[in-house]
């Protein structure tokens, strides 16, 4: 045999052997692929189960939020309204403001009153 062929089988036997390993791995990856398609698909039937248990009262809602789409126009108008009473005038820039003063006048302390001391 001529060292021609023999390098032949050689590479021959190499290309063989080298798609016989990337054969094993690629099936390797595909068969965790399949598992994981798998439990994917159990997952989308649980959902599709849960799904069909609301399906019922999504006519409920639709209808539901048609009725507060059709208000949101007047509801808008009422609120341009209560803002256009409320609007901020600013104060002339020379006059002092006085001091800010609580609503409910003077703040008393509870805590002097727990430890039993009376001020009034």
């Amino acid at each position: 045999m001529s060292s021609l062929a023999l390098w032949s089988v050689i590479d021959v036997v190499a290309l063989i052997a080298g798609l016989a390993v990337y054969l094993y791995i690629v099936g390797r990856q595909l068969t965790k692929v399949a598992g994981t398609l798998e439990e994917a698909a159990d997952l989308v039937w649980e959902i599709k189960k849960d799904a069909e248990v609301i399906h019922g009262g999504l006519t409920q809602i639709n209808s539901t939020g048609g009725i507060v789409a059709g208000a949101l126009p007047l509801l808008y108008t009422m609120a341009e309204g209560i803002v256009t009473g409320a609007t901020y005038v600013a104060e002339p820039a020379g006059k002092e403001r006085e001091v800010a003063k609580p609503a409910m006048g003077v703040r008393r302390s509870r805590q002097m009153h727990g430890v039993g001391v009376d001020i009034d």
